[in-house]
């Protein structure tokens, strides 16, 4: 397919910004927005620092802000607290008058590295060799704007943790088999979810190139790439007999990119959103052991003082790519724009874009 992605190469922060200490940085930052005012918009995700998700005007998990993205139609920039893809995401799904933002070119996604569209390119020959027409294509959104775009001009959409079932569910109504990516966890617990055997589920190694059955041979319904969130990984099902073990009466509640035997121990699963919700809902004196972005865990536990809230793996790190995003960098970005001098714009081309934005769109329709 050849589809390349415009390469935007990171400026290095400026001496100044560093040196300056977390009271000036706060106050410079407040006083930039107010100063840009009904141009700027800034979208934060749920797993953002505490210091940098205070300047949000809206928070919320990857579906949510594609679709605000999607309305922002007035705005003329949106600076995005979140990793790359999802700034790519906004740039897609804006106008090309507009201007995304992602203040440090650096925040990255691990899982979304772990699938290369040459690399998907050369799965979908062998597997389409195999299958023939069978397979329709549903990607992450935790994915590049190449890959979307494949996904995209093979018939094929994107999903989130949100809306994971009524995607799974569309696409086996539209085709025999999926080929899922790039996060194998969340695809077999939500195939599980919908009644699929684990033996129906392969999973495609991209290293090797070539089909493993970890669950036994079947009929291959589920083809699931190789790939995996490096933060959810970590929770693992010991974690969740120790939290019970230690906490009698805790629920425990994880995110479905944690894997299998985790999921099936947890009493309960979902999207950020979901959990959020969960949690909101839940009545004072409860007891939670989530396994989720620690950032996230941290401002739920402060936000509901009356309820026991720890992390399913308190010895884990939070994601350190969402994590670069900070107030220095913050800063520079909004003080660039009101210089007229935008740095660290994320501008997806126009071919990439069109695809990537099909699949974009078949989502939303469903969702």
């Amino acid at each position: 397919m050849g589809v390349v992605e415009t390469v935007v190469y990171q400026q290095a922060l400026p001496d100044r910004y560093r040196k300056l200490d977390e009271k000036e940085l706060t106050k410079a930052i407040w006083e930039a927005k107010k100063r840009l005012g009904n141009s700027l918009i800034i979208l934060g995700h749920h797993y953002q620092r505490d210091d940098v998700i205070q300047f949000a005007d809206y928070r919320g998990d990857s579906l949510k802000l594609a679709r605000i993205a999607a309305e922002l139609k007035q705005t003329k920039y949106i600076v995005f607290c979140g990793v790359h893809f999802m700034a790519e995401t906004a740039d897609i799904l804006t106008t090309p008058e507009q201007v995304v933002i992602l203040p440090d070119l650096n925040a990255g996604c691990s899982m979304a590295d772990m699938a290369e569209v040459d690399e998907v390119e050369e799965c979908w020959d062998m597997i389409t060799r195999e299958f023939g027409s069978s397979i329709i294509p549903v990607t992450y959104v935790n994915s590049s704007a190449a890959i979307k775009a494949f996904v995209g001009k093979y018939g094929g959409l994107t999903m989130t943790s949100s809306n994971a079932d009524k995607i799974f569910s569309y696409a086996l109504q539209e085709k025999e088999r999926i080929l899922f990516l790039p996060d194998q966890h969340l695809g077999r617990n939500t195939a599980f979810k919908l009644g699929i055997p684990l033996k129906e589920m392969t999973v495609y190694d991209p290293k090797e190139m070539s089909l493993e059955y970890p669950h036994g041979h079947g009929s291959s319904r589920i083809i699931l790439w190789k790939g995996h969130c490096s933060v959810h990984q970590k929770f693992e099902p010991s974690h969740v007999c120790y939290m019970r073990e230690t906490y009698p009466g805790i629920r425990v509640i994880v995110h479905p990119e944690c894997m299998f035997e985790t999921v099936q121990l947890a009493d309960e699963n979902g999207s950020t959103d979901y959990i959020i919700k969960q949690i909101d809902n839940a009545p004072a004196g409860t007891k939670w052991a989530i396994g989720t972005e620690h950032n996230l865990v941290n401002r739920l536990a402060q936000e509901h003082p009356d309820q026991m809230i720890t992390s399913l793996n308190p010895m884990i790190c939070p994601c350190l790519t969402m994590n670069r995003i900070d107030q220095p960098h913050l800063l520079w970005s909004l003080e660039s724009l009101i210089n007229h001098q935008p740095v660290n714009v994320i501008r997806v081309d126009d071919e990439t874009a069109k695809w990537a934005k099909t699949a974009v769109d078949r989502m939303l329709e469903l969702s």
